[in-house]
């Protein structure tokens, strides 16, 4: 391959992100980027050229930089886990990519996990490099949510942060000590740091993955997983790949682990071949390099080559009123389908919110009630994963809030809002999820949906009284509708007026006796004496 490729760009969430396309082998490979990378500039290192060709050589390769880094978007803030999963499937959709192996390199570890778990129809395959499912153990984050752990956090980040873009940049020494006698290939990294990531986003780049983990969905990732790590990685221990390895076995994954000899942990330094052998093995079946596979787990033959089906994207309808009920494709989603109670209730709260972002705060006080933990971010992130994976998507999130994509679901409370006619606007009311009547966040949108209702039932009352034939709507239809109106306000005295009238005017005369009775006691509570 002589020329870089085309640089490209994919829409998502309001912003853009650059990413590539190159190589024509049988596999298709879709790179979750490491902490801070230029897919353009990357081309320029013989060391890195190197890796990308022979990636090449056996698979297409969809690379792209994340939010916040290299050629994409820095006008907005770096992404947490929740965005990045949406980001690469922004990249997939624009690249025509609708299935593939999802290769999570470094930090992008946590998010490839979390979009196996969340989109299983669009990944054939997992590759962990380098990586894991988390990348801090507990006990690294109880430390570091003490003001001592977090001030020696920060000091380290600083350190490293006050020397990136320069030459006396510890990046190198730290990810790929075997370059240092490469003197080409330090000289030209300082240059290609400055265009990969400011020292801002630096900065919240090491703040967040520390937030990072995505051991709550393994359970979820049904596609065979294949695990690559050095022995001696400086930057993520083998031991992080070693428990990720363990908590896939016993969630019943197809799971291997292939662990080789080195330090360096970016993958382009030390034996890179070795690392792309093994992802060959994984996504072909076969290996175009002689040589062992310095693993244990799966034979060499790889998962099945057979063509990818294309994922079509799923008819959702969500409906809210009279019951709670989410049909996907024309087949109710059963509890199993959701993993927990919390997710149904994060999607009725979206849908309450009518499109409009819930802040994740509001979220996280709702599902977990009087519960302090600083992996509470973590457990909604899971949640999140369970409701996009039942929609198929639909939840746009970012740093702070969350809200549901009201273009990529049916739900019933938008259609009711957009009628006009009366008569079909009081034909298809409900209560709004009553299993949750008496949940504070149901109540705006309750009475507000109640209000328009009433309102709707006493026009198509009045056309019925104004008109002798009956109205739009037939009288014994307006007594039944009245009716309906006094269960949900006993004291309306317009809709006890008119029932009376209407009741009197069909001949019903004991019915509107009663209801009179009715409308008097109704008064008489209110102190209001309309005899």
């Amino acid at each position: 391959m002589e020329e870089v490729p085309e640089v490209r760009f994919a829409e998502a969430a309001g912003s853009t992100l650059a990413y590539e396309v190159f190589g024509d082998g049988p596999a298709t490979i879709c790179v979750v980027p490491p902490m801070a990378q230029n897919v353009e500039l990357a081309w320029e290192s013989p060391v890195i050229r190197r890796m990308l060709e022979r990636y090449a050589a056996f698979s297409r390769q969809v690379i792209f930089d994340k939010r916040g880094t290299g050629l994409s978007d820095r006008s907005l803030e770096i992404p947490g886990l929740d965005e990045r999963v949406d980001e690469l499937r922004s990249v997939m959709d624009a690249a025509g990519v609708d299935r593939a192996f999802v290769h999570g390199v470094s930090e992008g570890g946590p998010m490839a996990v979390m979009f196996a778990a969340t989109y299983p129809g669009r990944v054939q395959g997992l590759i962990l490099e380098g990586t894991a499912a988390s990348l801090l153990t507990d006990e690294q984050r109880a430390v570091r949510s003490t003001p001592q752990g977090m001030a020696a956090a920060r000091r380290r980040w600083e350190e490293f942060v006050d020397a990136w873009g320069t030459p006396g940049s510890r990046t190198v020494a730290l990810f790929g000590p075997s370059l240092l006698t490469d003197e080409d290939f330090v000289r030209w990294w300082p240059h290609y740091e400055r265009h990969s990531a400011s020292r801002d986003a630096l900065t919240e780049l090491f703040r967040m993955n520390g937030d990072m983990d995505a051991r709550g969905v393994l359970d979820r990732v049904g596609c065979p997983v294949l695990i690559v790590h050095r022995t001696g990685d400086l930057i993520t221990p083998v031991d992080r790949a070693r428990e990720t390895y363990r908590q896939f076995r016993q969630a019943g994954a197809d799971v291997e682990l292939v662990e080789l000899p080195g330090e360096d942990h970016w993958s382009f330094a030390g034996d890179m071949d070795a690392v792309c052998d093994a992802v060959e093995r994984f996504t072909t079946g076969r290996c175009g390099r002689a040589g062992p596979s310095g693993g244990t787990g799966r034979p060499a033959t790889g998962p099945t080559q057979a063509p990818a089906p294309s994922v079509a994207r799923p008819t959702v309808q969500v409906r809210a009123m009279g019951r709670f009920e989410v049909v996907v494709d024309g087949t109710p989603t059963r509890p199993g389908d959701w993993g927990s109670r919390q997710a149904r209730t994060l999607l009725k709260r979206l849908v309450v919110a009518r499109g409009w972002p819930v802040p994740r705060e509001e979220l996280t006080d709702l599902l977990w009630p009087d519960e302090l933990s600083d992996r509470l971010a973590a457990r909604l992130s899971v949640q999140l994963s369970a409701v996009r994976r039942v929609l198929g998507g639909a939840v746009v999130a970012d740093r702070s809030t969350v809200r549901l994509d009201l273009a990529a679901v049916d739900v019933d409370v938008e259609r009711w809002f957009r009628l006009e006619d009366d008569l079909a606007l009081v034909r298809d009311y409900a209560e709004l999820l009553p299993e949750d009547r008496y949940d504070d966040w149901t109540a705006p949108l309750r009475d507000r949906m109640r209000d328009r209702f009433v309102v709707a039932a006493h026009r198509v009352a009045r056309a019925v009284l104004a008109d002798p034939a009956g109205g739009a709507a037939g009288g014994e239809d307006a007594v039944v509708l009245l009716r309906r109106v006094l269960e949900l306000d006993p004291y309306d005295e317009e809709a006890h007026r008119s029932l009376v009238e209407l009741l009197h005017r069909d001949g019903r005369h004991g019915e509107a006796v009663a209801a009179r009775e009715r409308y008097e006691e109704a008064m008489d509570e209110l102190g209001i004496d309309d005899r």
